[in-house]
This record gives structure tokens, sequence and C-alpha cells, in this order.
């Protein structure tokens, strides 16, 4: 069965299809634990959480689910957690914000003394929480927060954007390693290379990662229904993390405009972009995108533009207010339907099952070499 795989095994999981983490407020326990129930791996996206809200969260998700279910982190890089960004700076971004603020009816934001929480208390609060799994984007933890969350039994999960990544993560001892081709949505987690070196999709980061590394494979990046997941089986993972079909479910906390486009004509469009939060997140293409892309030289770092844009953007949400939204989505989220996260899940093994029951659609072996 395909259902049976090293990625059930190592999470302890009926089904080898995770769902992806989202920040900003999409996540939400309700969703996590109706994945975990169905079968899958359900998932919550902690990096804008303080310490304390951490343990809370993971205490929320295994009140709903007794089944194995994630949580995700963002692995700084050098400095960020002690950004530092100058008036000047602060000042000429947010006159190019000031439009929008007026129009929701904000005050431009002050200058904080943090812009985020820092990694290392969230992950000391997350090992303490002790959430089955612990998954991560944008690098490798220190070998000393690894060793602590193998020491109290929670498997890690690691993101890789290129083999070389995907190598550095089966080296430090994750469980699993994430494949997440340029096709995914929401924010790209390289680390070893710039963004735009690293630019691998789905289909062709998948084989190439699972010939290099040992552990077990996850594919993620435009895997919508049965077809991709038989698809990303067929290149060698062992599981699926699907982002975009499951943001457009009711019980993920994305504004109901941002579900709207989801599965629709529109969200064909996405681009890679650095205007909402300073790291390049793929979206589905409006107003505020376009309006500041011939400004990206004001953009400020992750995670101060994160901080700046955060207000706006929930506003925006909240007033339906699509041409102000981060629009995370994949390129494959004009695919995505809105179901209830276990239909959802159950109708994905049911056209897996179809695809692999089919002679026609079945994976043929490769020739033997000459």
């Amino acid at each position: 069965m395909w259902t049976k795989t090293r990625v059930t095994g190592a999470l302890g999981i009926e089904l080898p299809i995770l769902q992806g983490p989202f920040g900003g407020g999409h996540s939400t326990a309700a969703l996590a634990a109706a994945v975990s129930n169905a079968g899958g791996l359900g998932s919550f996206g902690a990096v804008n959480l303080p310490p304390e809200d951490i343990e809370r969260t993971v205490q929320d998700i295994a009140g709903r689910t007794s089944r194995p279910f994630a949580l995700n982190l963002w692995v700084p890089i050098p400095g960020q957690d002690d950004a530092h960004v100058s008036e000047p700076e602060l000042a000429r971004i947010a006159g190019r914000l000031r439009p929008y603020f007026e129009q929701l009816g904000l005050a431009e934001p002050r200058m904080p003394d943090r812009f985020a929480p820092r990694f290392e208390a969230q992950a000391e609060a997350l090992i303490k929480a002790r959430p089955p799994a612990f998954s991560f984007v944008m690098g490798v933890p220190d070998r000393a927060i690894l060793a602590a969350a193998r020491a109290r039994g929670i498997k890690t999960l690691g993101t890789a954007t290129t083999v070389e990544e995907a190598a550095a993560l089966a080296d430090a001892g994750v469980d699993v390693v994430v494949a997440s081709g340029s096709d995914a949505g929401g924010h790209r987690g390289s680390f070893l290379r710039p963004v735009e070196a690293s630019l691998v999709g789905t289909m062709s980061l998948v084989p190439q990662v699972a010939a290099a590394v040992g552990v077990p494979v996850v594919a993620a990046g435009g895997i919508a229904d049965g077809r991709g997941i038989a698809a990303a089986l067929a290149l060698g993972a062992e599981g699926v993390q699907i982002g975009s079909a499951f943001l457009a479910t009711p019980e993920s906390g994305a504004p109901a405009v941002h579900k709207e486009l989801l599965g629709t004509p529109r969200a064909r469009v996405t681009r890679l972009t650095r205007v909402f939060s300073g790291r390049h997140a793929r979206g589905i293409e409006n107003e505020l995108m376009l309006a500041l892309a011939d400004h990206l030289d004001e953009i400020l770092p992750y995670p101060a533009q994160n901080w700046l844009t955060s207000p706006l953007r929930r506003a925006a949400g909240a007033a339906g207010r699509a041409d102000l939204l981060a629009l995370w989505a994949g390129q494959n989220a004009a695919s995505a339907r809105r179901l209830p996260a276990a239909e959802l899940l159950r109708t994905l093994v049911e056209e897996t099952d179809h695809v692999l029951r089919d002679p026609r659609l079945r994976p043929r072996a490769a020739p033997p070499a000459v």
C-alpha cells in the first residue's frame, strides 16, 4: 500500500500526507487537529508566537487530538534576532504604505523594542511543551536544539529547497526532509544560497533529493490532488506536504477573501515577492505587491518588514481587501477545493488510489542502463 512508508512509520501517522504550516494567523488548532484526526499530520506555523503562546498552542491542539501533529518555526539567519532598522529607513517605506494605512483607518506603527520573538526562546518553549513533531524552515537549528528534541521524543522535519540543503539537514540528523520546490506557496526556505539561485521545481527537486539522502523525503510544492501525490511517490518521495489546498478549508485562519480566490483562475497568476515580509514568498498577484515592486530597495529586512505590514494585512483581511493582503498561494492553487479538512484528506486518498490502480497512469519502470 502506498500509504505505508517510512514517513508514516517515522511520524506515527496513518497517511503520508502532511498539512503545510501557515504563519500570519492562518494556522489554527482546529485545522491541525482535523488533519491529524483524519490520519495525516496536522501542522501549526508558530513563527510569530511568543514562547508562552507556543506552550498554550501545543496544549490546545493536544486537547483536540490524540494523534501526532507538528509545530513549525523559522531558523534565523545570522543577526536576524537582533535586527536593527534606522528611523529614516522605517520612514521611507512607511511613507509608501501611508495611503493604505489611511484607507483602513490605521496609525503608522512606531518603532518597537523587538520586531519578532527570539528563535532560541521559541525553540526552548517548543521542546518544553513537547509536541509530537517539530518542523522548521530557513536553516538547520543548532545541534543542541535537535539533540534536546530527540531526547524528548520529538520527531524533526527540516525543509530543503536544494539538494545541498537536504544533505545538510540529513547530516544534522533530522527524521524527515521536506523537499520544497519553487512551485510552493508562501515563504521560500532557502538557506545555503540566495533564493534566486535555489528555484528548483518540485518534480526536479524530489528525485535528486531522494537519491542524495538516506532519510525519508516528503515532496512539497504544487501538489493539490491525487495525481500530484502519485507523481511525487513515483519520483521517490515517501510522503507529500500540501499547503494551498488546506489553506482553502473552512478550518484554516486565512481571511475569507483569500480563500475565495483559491481554486479560481485568479490563483493561476502568482509571483515571488519581498514586499510583505522582507523575505521572498509566493503569492497571488495584487495591487500592493505591484505598487511596491518598483521600490524594492526600500523594503526592510525580515522581520522588520513583516512587523510593519502585519497590522495592515490584518485590517485588510477584516475589511475584505484582497488588494492589500499577502495572498500566499502555490503555482497549483487554482486546483484547490473548498472542502472541510477531513473530507479533503479522504478525497486525496481516493484520488491517489484511483491513479495508482489505473494501468494507463501507473508509472513505468525505467529501462535498464545500457
